[in-house]
């Protein structure tokens, strides 16, 4: 008998910041898997800033969502029936068909994951896509070494927060940025930063990070994780020691931004403090995926790793929790509970 789906589906393409009329929440039938196919019923999807870039008919990285047709996006889901023999009922998989409750496709769409080892959630979080971004943009693109001061913009969002925790693991002084006395507080008190910045607060974010460099007894900043861009950028440039390594995640900052978007003004100290800035997509490191998940479990099973969720309860919500990356309510990594 077919099951009954609930699934999000982008309308037009969004103009700036985008506004519950740019989606519609459609009704879909799934009927019994075809030859070669998996019937998954989703428990977790998550969403993230990237999504904003991909509801532009624009080049990228990734194709942009397709009018009328359900969105996609990184999510974890248990197999309700298969008729290809890689997968039984029961099994937890992860994919990339969210923003909807269930679907059939091909079992090549899956990829297996063991529920015994860690919650289902956390291959969205610390053990998937989130701490990939987090682990190989800080290991490998920012190239940590001993010593290094660590500056982190978004710093309570879900990459940010493991930065910020991979980083003090590591035995670094570590100073991250956030917007809101709460999310500072979430910095400062649960994950132990040694610098804390509510950017909200501050009328000139470069004198807010030069005094909490100053205050940690530091010259400057070695290693600089962006996710945010504009006045996050500039002052992380200011506050850079030479040779100083920029590992550039996202820029949220400009995501929505209609028109022209201005570079920092101090650009050019990129050449006579030699530092080294460069882009990164997680995509390209997944030879680090074995790696990534011994680390997180071991630390996840010692207790000495922090979860960071925000969780969003039904498919309904799926477009709040999205909104809520853009206006400070989400703290960590944002979820939508769907099973």
């Amino acid at each position: 008998m077919p099951m009954q789906s609930r699934e999000v589906r982008l309308v037009r393409r969004p103009q700036g910041t985008p506004v519950p009329e740019d989606f519609a929440l459609a009704v879909t039938e799934v009927g019994a898997p075809g030859e070669g196919e998996v019937q998954v019923r989703n428990l977790f999807m998550a969403v993230d800033p990237a999504m904003r870039g991909r509801m532009d008919d624009a080049p990228s990285y990734v194709p942009p969502f397709v009018l009328d047709a359900a969105m996609e996006g990184p999510a974890v889901g248990e197999v309700v029936a298969s008729n290809d023999p890689a997968f039984a009922p029961g099994d937890l998989v992860f994919h990339r068909l969210g923003w909807r409750e269930a679907f059939n496709a091909p079992g090549s769409a899956l990829q297996k994951r063991d529920g015994s080892a860690l919650p289902p959630q956390a291959y969205l979080g610390f053990a998937g896509m989130t701490g990939l971004t987090a682990y190989a943009g800080l290991l490998r693109v920012g190239g940590l070494k001993p010593g290094d001061v660590v500056f982190v913009s978004a710093a309570s969002g879900g990459v940010g927060s493991l930065v910020c925790q991979i980083a003090k693991l590591k035995g670094h002084k570590v100073i991250g940025s956030a917007g809101g006395a709460h999310k500072a507080a979430y910095l400062r008190d649960e994950l132990g930063l040694d610098g804390v910045i509510d950017y909200k607060a501050e009328p000139n974010l470069t004198k807010a990070l030069a005094r909490e460099v100053k205050a940690i007894g530091a010259k400057g900043i070695d290693l600089y994780f962006d996710n945010v861009g504009g006045d996050h950028l500039h002052a992380a440039l200011a506050l850079a020691n030479p040779f100083a390594r920029f590992a550039i995640c996202g820029m949220i900052s400009q995501y929505n931004a209609a028109g022209h978007v201005s570079p920092p003004r101090n650009l050019t100290l990129i050449m006579g403090k030699r530092i080294r800035m460069e882009g990164f997509i997680a995509f390209d490191h997944h030879d680090l995926d074995q790696h990534l998940v011994a680390d997180m479990t071991a630390w996840h099973k010692a207790g000495l790793l922090k979860a960071s969720e925000t969780v969003y309860d039904g498919i309904d919500q799926a477009l709040s929790a999205f909104l809520g990356l853009f206006d400070g309510r989400n703290l960590g990594r944002t979820l939508v509970r769907l099973g």
